[in-house]
């Protein structure tokens, strides 16, 4: 891990990712490509909406290419039997998020809570004959395949680039700080595809402005916990997993809302109150010291370096 920031190559990965991603937002508004939600619905906004996703990696080999950096630290290694616990946080977490959040919301906001799903059946999203039961384990099965598929399709790349690579160039700033801005620029990441519709739609309350600002918000809460998981095992895997876990079952507990969901308020994690899930279990992490130390620091045998590193992650800077 460097003990200064490496702003040169900082700033060619976040040029080159923001680049891909404007360039083919454009492309995808030019030609037509999408519906209102950011939807693509041509063959030409499909490939550029996959070029999206796979921005991130992409400029992470093009950085380590162009800077000749190398490709020591690339993250990819699983590192299982040391780091077993996280990729088990990987898989229950995120999904115990989204439903805290979700409960959350509807202890808020009970008159807003179905059980019978009425809404979810009159606007399509369920059978008019499917029960709970039935709902439940169609959610389990299609998100476990996403899971499956999408760690390795989608989600590589975009986490083999702000945790694999864009992490450990911030970490001279101090594990927290470094998570937290490795969020900010990750939700910025996602601005040109928001102010397309992504995640908002365009009729909400202050459109186009709060709901990008709200986002990179949101956001830092998951981001906590993908960088605890990626530096406690030294391993991109485990954030792989949860990103696709999150996306697999966002809308999870909008099944059980009456009415359209209120996307600046929740229950899904996007909103400010259905992301308070995200933030009760990263809260935690976020203020216990050395939680975010990496582990390739933290078992050192140099017992005055992990000294140190603990010191910083208290305090949230590094020499």
């Amino acid at each position: 891990m460097n003990s200064t920031i490496d702003r040169k190559r900082i700033f060619i990965f976040i040029g080159i990712t923001y680049g891909i991603v404007i360039t083919a937002v454009l492309v995808i508004f030019f030609s037509g490509g999408s519906k209102s939600d950011f939807t693509p619905v041509t063959p030409l906004a499909i490939i550029f909406t996959y070029l999206i996703g796979y921005a991130p990696a992409l400029a992470n080999i093009a950085t380590r290419l162009i800077t000749r950096e190398g490709w020591s630290n690339t993250y990819l290694r699983p590192n299982l039997r040391r780091g077993w616990p996280y990729y088990l946080a990987a898989f229950t977490l995120p999904l115990l998020a989204i439903i805290l959040g979700g409960a959350i919301f509807y202890l808020v906001f009970p008159d807003r809570f179905d059980l019978s799903m009425a809404f979810a059946r009159q606007s399509g999203k369920i059978s008019a004959t499917d029960t709970l039961a039935n709902v439940l384990s169609e959610e389990a099965l299609e998100g476990f395949i996403s899971i499956l598929f999408g760690v390795v399709l989608v989600f590589i790349g975009e986490e083999f680039g702000w945790r694999a690579y864009l992490l450990p160039k911030l970490m001279p700033l101090g594990p927290r700080k470094a998570a937290l801005l490795t969020g900010v620029i990750w939700g910025m990441y996602h601005w040109p595809m928001i102010f397309m519709g992504f995640h908002y739609g365009s009729g909400y309350w202050g459109a186009p402005v709060v709901g990008p600002l709200l986002f990179v918000l949101i956001i830092m809460s998951p981001s906590v916990l993908y960088s605890w998981m990626t530096l406690r095992t030294g391993s991109v895997w485990p954030a792989c997993i949860a990103h696709a876990e999150n996306n697999a079952f966002f809308t999870l507990m909008v099944y059980f809302l009456i009415r359209k969901p209120d996307v600046l308020i929740g229950p899904a994690p996007e909103g400010i109150v259905g992301c308070l899930g995200y933030v009760l279990l990263a809260l935690p992490i976020f203020l216990i010291p050395g939680a975010l130390v990496p582990v390739a620091m933290a078992v050192t045998k140099n017992s005055r370096a992990v000294e140190k590193t603990t010191e910083q992650a208290i305090s949230g800077t590094a020499s």
